[in-house]
């Protein structure tokens, strides 16, 4: 598609392209004003929109900020992208989104991408915590800050904002154990997240509390969607290993496991309970609804916008690690 620029302008009309940008500037003193009419009424014939981007390079800002997610499917991404863009565009930026699909060199090419578009700031939930640990670096080096979210790296020096993910896992399968259950699955998130890891320790720490020994055949990685929850269960069932808890890194793998068990005619939570951390909606159009730890991600999206226009507006602030509370819900597939 060929944009119409003021060079087209300019030459359909025979004059200087200083005298057509005057008068789209709606420069009165120094275009005739006759002048000025025959230009505004071809700039509309011909469909001439101002570009914005190359006005901003002029001034040496694009007011742009990227953001980057691993998937758009579930709600909490897609909130997480609404509440951001709403405060960013109030203040005077554009956003522009970009999805990981869970691959790393995904997310390199989103970032070479908004490095190229000279964005000035970027928002990120990673999908592996080291595999591009040297572009945020560089990145940051050079001067485009990043603000990490829900999934951080705490080997960067970077603003970060998260959830306590280790002390909610623990106090979510804590209340599993409280309510009589001993043989707790956990369906864990990929060993490269970083609160994958937590929400790990978290469980382990909380059978420690009880006296209940830790058992690897347990705990399965599951990855983060629904087909992995089902697959997870489905190797349990095969290998016949019981169980009567489930505690899952994500809402996606719970709703998976939570099916598979249902097509197989157990009972929740009579049989086997099932919690997650990272609830949202969906774990209430269920049934039996989910226990689920859900993150504030309206809160989240505001403080993740202000940290990111600081740093844009004042380079030299120090970073920030704000950890917001999660609340649990407590639900009938526990109960």
């Amino acid at each position: 598609m060929k944009y119409t620029t003021i060079i087209d302008i300019a030459k359909q009309l025979g004059i200087s392209k200083s005298t057509v940008s005057r008068a789209l500037r709606n420069d009165d003193q120094n275009v005739n004003i006759e002048t000025k009419k025959k230009i505004l009424a071809l700039a509309e014939e011909m469909g001439y929109t101002r570009n914005e981007m190359a006005v901003n390079l002029r001034h040496k800002s694009t007011k742009t900020i990227g953001i980057v997610v691993p998937e758009m499917i579930t709600p909490f991404y897609m909130k997480f992208i609404t509440c951001a863009q709403q405060i960013l565009n109030r203040q005077g930026y554009r956003v522009a989104l970009a999805q990981s699909h869970e691959s790393t060199e995904a997310e390199l090419a989103n970032l070479k991408m908004f490095e190229d578009y000279r964005v000035e700031g970027i928002l990120i939930s990673v999908c592996h915590t080291s595999k591009n640990l040297d572009v945020y670096r560089r990145l940051i080096q050079k001067g485009i800050p990043m603000v990490f979210f829900d999934r951080t790296i705490t080997e960067l020096s970077a603003s970060k904002v998260k959830i306590d993910d280790y002390i909610k896992a623990f106090f979510l399968v804590e209340h599993l154990i409280r309510n009589g259950r001993s043989k707790i699955v956990h369906l864990a998130g990929p060993s490269y997240i970083q609160n994958a890891i937590e929400r790990k320790n978290g469980y382990k720490d909380a059978l420690k509390k009880f006296k209940i020994p830790y058992n690897p055949e347990y705990v399965i990685e599951a990855g983060v969607d629904f087909n992995g929850g089902e697959e997870a269960i489905k190797q349990l069932l095969e290998k016949d290993i019981t169980f009567d808890a489930i505690f899952c890194f994500t809402e996606m793998s719970a709703l998976g496991a939570k099916s598979y068990l249902q097509k197989h005619n157990y009972i929740i939570p009579g049989q086997v309970s099932i919690a997650c951390v990272s609830g949202t909606d969906l774990c209430v159009l269920v049934h039996p609804t989910i226990t689920a730890v859900e993150q504030p991600v309206q809160k989240m999206a505001e403080e993740a916008s202000r940290l990111i226009i600081e740093k844009i507006q004042h380079p030299q602030k120090e970073d920030e690690t704000i950890v917001l509370d999660a609340e649990t819900f407590f639900r009938e597939s526990t109960e």
